[in-house]
């Protein structure tokens, strides 16, 4: 099979050795999903980082013991040097397993590559091995009160005093910045400077005097973002990815690894939520309405199409590629809650138990409501395309 991308033909097919592959991968994940481990399926993920953490990151750490951490990075960087289509069918078999959701996402699939591509030989030796190991859990400091999609409008300050980079500013929508010991941090570095100008990229220890961190709490009742605060934080000097006031480039380089193959393992979790649906729906009888049916046939339309545009996108650079892939999953998933509300009808307005027990659909109706807006807002990719693509002219900013 072959679906064109880019003008260039993508070959789908599989080979004997990438199905071999996919039988040691998947019958590894049989053998080691047992015990304590086995009562970890399906625990994690969007909206729910709070099951079970502690016994996530041993699960990380049993997987990382058997070389199955960081399986995208280089030989030489520590990792498996997996191909692509191996990439893509560890994802799927991962998520076919119903495995727990990783606790170390942010350093394995965002910081790791960014350091691999920008880093210098000592950052990548002090921090790669530790990622790999799962001894170290990185956060991403981007947002900020301002400067939500708006990367380029970031207050955050640091100045370089004494062989320190002094940090003062918040950041917010922080990922399990709770969790973590160690942060990615934008921050202006030049006085005076305006947008993309400016900006560095540092490595931040979170333990330290100086960094507060005060959880958001959510519709879900649960806070996996935080507020983060830099006041009088310090950073070595070294620790600066690129070159300091040019961290524009590395920060658009880590986004662009946000939305890589690990996407294509994100729809089997949403084909497995919305067969929850389906279920639902013959089990109380709204199968039986063709309202009801004609959203289900909707979804699984819309869920054939995220996988072909994933597919078809694996072999082109994840610049634009990666907005276009956010318009498309975000809007379907947030519809997939609304399907599940109408599902599950006035059962879905009662909690299972006092004062706020969600069941898993109403805990996804109300997470997805922020897909169109957490990683980039709808309008703000919209944006990128219109102007960087089509060369439409840019929107009045104030």
């Amino acid at each position: 099979m072959e679906i064109e991308s880019e003008g260039k033909a993508v070959d789908l097919n599989y080979s004997v050795q990438d199905n071999e592959f996919r039988q040691e991968i998947r019958q590894w994940l049989e053998s080691n999903l047992v015990g304590n481990f086995a009562q970890l399926r399906g625990l994690g993920g969007s909206g729910r980082e709070h099951e079970a953490f502690e016994e996530r990151l041993q699960w990380n750490r049993h997987l990382a013991a058997h070389g199955w951490s960081c399986v995208s990075w280089p030989k030489e960087y520590g990792g498996r040097g997996l191909s692509l289509q191996q990439q893509v069918i560890f994802h799927e078999e991962y998520a076919r397993s119903n495995a727990p959701a990783r606790v170390n996402h942010l350093g394995e699939e965002l910081l790791g590559p960014t350091l691999i591509a920008f880093g210098t030989p000592e950052q990548q030796g002090r921090f790669l091995p530790r990622i790999i190991a799962v001894e170290d859990l990185w956060c991403q400091g981007y947002s900020e009160p301002g400067a939500g999609s708006d990367l380029a409008a970031v207050a955050t300050k640091a100045r370089l005093e004494d062989g320190k980079w002094i940090i003062d500013g918040q950041k917010v929508w922080t990922s399990l910045a709770h969790t973590a010991n160690w942060c990615f941090v934008i921050a202006r570095t030049e006085v005076g400077s305006k947008k993309h100008q400016g900006l560095s990229y540092l490595l931040v220890p979170m333990d330290q005097q100086g960094v507060e961190i005060k959880p958001i709490l959510q519709l879900t009742g649960t806070s996996e973002f935080n507020e983060v605060f830099f006041d009088g934080a310090t950073t070595d000097e070294d620790l600066v990815v690129g070159e300091a006031g040019a961290g524009w480039s590395v920060a658009m380089g880590t986004l662009g690894f946000e939305r890589g193959v690990s996407t294509l393992a994100q729809q089997i979790a949403f084909q497995r939520e919305l067969q929850v649906i389906i279920d639902l729906a013959r089990r109380n009888g709204a199968i039986n309405d063709p309202l009801i049916q004609d959203k289900i046939v909707q979804a699984h339309m819309g869920l054939d199409m995220l996988r072909m545009h994933g597919l078809r996108t694996l072999s082109g650079e994840q610049g634009i590629e990666a907005s276009i892939t956010k318009l498309l999953w975000a809007p379907w998933h947030r519809s997939l809650g609304e399907l599940a509300m109408a599902v599950a009808g006035a059962g879905g307005l009662t909690v299972a138990e006092a004062p706020y027990q969600l069941d898993e659909l109403q805990a996804l109706y109300l997470f997805s409501r922020a897909d169109t807006l957490y990683g980039g807002s709808d309008e703000i990719q919209r944006n990128v395309i219109a102007e960087r693509v089509l060369g439409l002219p840019k929107e009045a900013r104030v």
